[in-house]
Formats: structure tokens, sequence, C-alpha cells
């Protein structure tokens, strides 16, 4: 699996959430096609956002926290179109409650929208089996299907019990008791093909529109899946598991670094990269094909997080509270993406090589030719051989942020009394510039770099503060919840954006023009 290299380009980092919507929460739908014409408008290349599958409701709905691999979070599913597509009438959404333009109120929300979605089911139930697009997915999609409808059923029928705490057959995935429940749940079944066949259907209309755009969709894979989701329920081999309590032996996380000085206990399950045998290998390299499959047909692009783990990833004891008593083990490396290649071919990955990194890590990202990161607001807390610096970096093919979802504003970053004031002269200076405006500041350095993508998160774009940070790591409260009104959304800072993109030859250009 070897890289496809960017043109020059910029984009915008936005979760789909953040969306202006009139049902608490951004979607797929109407909104989503405004901001993808609003990217193109300010000659934007790309969208990127967080990863899209469906949430637990711990962690505040982290997006890096999914009950399924491959699923569609279906709050991410547009009743707009429902109503559009037949699924719903007009009437069926009044009394949907008021929400807060700024924030996601998960407790409003997810209720008030699976009752839409089980209207909308009930509506259609009676014509699914007619319906030759509906039947075409479910045999497309059968293998994640079949095994995520009867999770998710279970777990509603467990009042949201992990997998591990439901009856022995259960939690086993025994396999005639599967064949039972196929019969037994078969309306629940039917219910979550209908769910995700929405938001699969109304994803395709999303990703067609953004390339008639002109615009790339660059999606968001964690490494590690939860605990608590139906892959790890129906692949126990492939995890590192207690045979016993069907729990994590060891858990994932990172060392103390620039985001917690205690590092980040994740607590997702470690994969079985040694000490399984063949079949389990085969079976979680084939798992992985899929995954990626699945991935690249959602998105033009996809960031791997935490790409470090594939050349060695830090292992916890699972009663360990924190991450300080970890130790690094080796990962499955060129192998591993050797394997994929031959799997499903060669596909545009950007690697999120952030934190503790190593020579080795460096080299299997530059061996596979994967773009790193490079975050301006690691520049200027050391020296003049900061990496992070524009002046520092060693080749184009790297994707410069002004911040990402785990880092303040820009905005918040230069007003933070914890940040030294040190870090703030050297960027005053870096970028001569008063700091008056120093989102922009950060913006002008991004674009004037030599990195072939410049993206920067929307509240960048617009200078907002750290009220409106999306997410401060190793908190568990108060994420995921950050949204635009769309009086701020459709401002003129992008036509501050598309000339900036302009000036720093980042315009989107068809192919052929300016070639000699």
């Amino acid at each position: 699996m070897r890289q496809k290299k960017f043109g020059r380009g910029s984009g915008v980092l936005c979760h789909i959430t953040s969306l202006p919507s009139i049902f608490g929460i951004g979607d797929i739908g109407p909104q989503a096609h405004r901001f993808i014409a609003l990217l193109a408008e300010a000659d934007q290349c790309c969208w990127q956002f967080l990863p899209v599958g469906p949430c637990s409701r711990g962690l505040d709905m982290s997006p890096y926290m999914g009950l399924s691999a491959f699923a569609g979070n279906p709050m991410l599913i547009s009743p707009e179109l429902l109503i559009k597509d037949g699924f719903l009438r007009p009437g069926d959404i009044e009394g949907f409650p008021d929400c807060s333009e700024y924030t996601v109120e998960f407790d409003k929300v997810v209720p008030a929208k699976r009752r839409l979605l089980r209207l909308a089911f009930s509506r259609t139930r009676p014509r699914l089996g007619g319906m030759e697009d509906f039947r075409e997915f479910c045999r497309r999609e059968e293998a994640w299907l079949e095994p995520y409808g009867l999770y998710m059923g279970l777990r509603e029928r467990f009042q949201g019990l992990a997998w591990n705490r439901w009856p022995q057959a259960l939690a086993l995935a025994d396999p005639r008791e599967m064949a039972r429940l196929r019969g037994e749940m078969a309306e629940e079944l039917q219910y979550y093909r209908f769910e995700q066949f929405c938001f699969d259907s109304q994803w395709r209309r999303l990703r067609a529109y953004a390339a008639r755009k002109g615009v790339l969709l660059i999606g968001d894979l964690p490494v590690y899946v939860s605990y608590d989701c139906a892959d790890v329920w129906t692949g126990r081999s492939c995890f590192r598991l207690d045979g016993a309590t069907l729990l994590p032996t060891h858990v994932a996380g990172v060392p103390p670094d620039y985001f917690s000085a205690t590092g980040q206990r994740w607590g997702n399950p470690l994969y079985r990269w040694q000490g399984g045998d063949g079949e389990t290998e085969r079976d979680l390299f084939a798992w992985w094909a899929r995954r990626l499959r699945r991935n690249f047909d959602l998105a033009d692009v996809v960031r791997i997080d935490h790409f470090r783990g594939f050349e060695s990833y830090w292992e916890i004891p699972a009663d360990e509270p924190t991450a300080v008593g970890g130790r690094w083990v080796p990962g499955p490396g060129m192998r591993f993406f050797a394997a994929m290649a031959e799997a499903i071919g060669d596909h545009p990955i950007i690697a999120e090589d952030l934190g503790v990194i190593t020579p080795e890590v460096e080299r299997l990202r530059d061996d596979l030719g994967f773009p790193g990161m490079k975050i301006l607001q690691f520049a200027f807390d050391s020296d003049e051989r900061n990496s992070y610096l524009p002046c520092n970096y060693a080749t184009s093919n790297c994707v410069v942020y002004s911040g990402t979802h785990d880092n303040d504003t820009a905005v918040g970053w230069y007003l933070d009394h914890g940040v030294e004031e040190r870090s703030k002269h050297r960027l005053r200076r870096y970028a001569n510039s008063p700091g008056s405006e120093i989102h922009w500041d950060f913006i002008r350095l991004a674009m004037s770099s030599v990195a072939d993508l410049a993206i920067f998160p929307v509240q960048d774009v617009l200078g907002f503060g750290s009220d409106c940070r999306m997410n401060v790591p190793g908190t568990a409260r108060g994420n995921w919840r950050w949204r635009c009104a769309p009086r701020f959304l459709y401002s003129d800072a992008f036509l501050r954006l598309r000339d900036e993109t302009n000036y720093y030859n980042r315009r989107p250009r068809p192919e052929g023009e300016g070639k000699q």
C-alpha cells in the first residue's frame, strides 16, 4: 500500500455534528451539502471530519469509541432527506425539541432522532422487500450488517449492558444461539438494516455532490475499536481478551506527552498482532482489509489516527489506572501494509504521526510514502530546530494544520495563560505580526508552507476561542458537543480564506492547467 501524492491545496476540518441543523446536531442532509458548496466557493479542495460510526452513550458520544467499525452513525441521518425519500411525512418532525445552536444536547437529540428513525421504519416496513436498492445494500454489506443488527438488538434488550455481561451463550456468540436469534429478532434486524440503508444512501449522495464540487472527503479511522462493539463481540479471537472474563488483559493508550502528564489510558482492547496462530492473523488481516475498504467507500482520503501503533504500540496492563505503567511492544509494520495493498490496492492515506515518534515510525511512514502531520501549535515551544516550524519541513509530502480536534483553538491557545509567553513571542516574530489576528497568522503560515495540504479547524477560520474547543484529551466530560450557528458559518471569513488560498497558490486547478 503506497501513497498517491496530493497536489497543493487547502481545506477545513469540521466534524459533521458541528454543522448547523434544526435537529440539534449536524447531519448529512442539506446543511452538509451547503457546507461543501461553501468550501468550493472558498476554493478549498477538501473537507476533513471525525469518525462517522455509531457512538456509545458513554464519554459524551465520542466518535473514537464506536459501536461498530463499519456502520454509520444514525444520529447523522437527515430527517429532511427521510421526508424527501418518502420515509417520513412533513408533519412527523413537528414537536422535535428545541435545541441549542451552540452545543449538541445529546440527552434531547438522541431519543428524538431515534423516535423519527423508528417512525420512518414503521412507515416503510411494508414495502422494504420490494425496494431493489435496499435489497442490494443488504446483500453488499451482509458480512458486517447482520452481526451489527444482532449486537444492537441484544444491547437494547439488555438495556445497554456490555456484551460480556450478557448470558454466556450470547456473550460467546454461540452459533446455535445466533441462528435462533435471527428468527426471533427478525424485526429488529430489519430495522437496523433499514437504518444503515438510510445512512448509506444519504452518504452516497453527499459524496457524489462533493465530487461534483471538486471537494475531497477526508475520513478518520481510529486504529483501535471500542471494547463494547459488534466487532470485538463477534471477533474475540483477534483481540487480547481473558478467556474466562472476556475482558481485555491489556489496553491501548499513549505514554505521557504534550497532552497529558500521566499519558492517556484509552482503554481499547489490543489486537493479537503477536501470540496468535496463523488463522488468527488471517482473520485479523481480513477484518482490517474489510474495514479499510469500507472507509474508502465513504471517503476519498483516510487519516489513520495513531499510525505509530503499526510500528509499535503502548501496552497498558488492564488493572493500571493510568498509562504510566505501560510499555512499547512491536506492531505488525510493513508486513501489514503489504497485505492490505494486496487485498485492496493503493489508496491515499494521511498518517497521524504525533506524540512520541521514533526513527522507526518515520521510516515506516516514509517507506509507504504516507504524508505525516505538522501541527503549528507545537512549533513554538522550543527552538529554531523544532520540526513543526514551516522552515524545517524537509518535504512537501505532509499535511500542515493550525491545530486538530484535540488542540485548543488558535485564539484559545494564544490567550491561554498556561502557554509560555516565550512561545507566543516566537510566533509573533516568526509571523512578523503583532498578534491581533492570531488565527489568521496561523492560517497564513500554513498556507505559505511547502506542505501539499494545509487544513484548518473551522473554529480557526472563524477566530473562535476556547469555548468552541472540540475535545480536551484525557477528560471524559464536556467534549464532542460544539456546534456552529449558521450566522457565523456563512460569513465573510470564507471570502478571506479564498483570498489567502489564491495568494498562496493553493486554489484547486483543473487537470493540466498551469503546466507548460
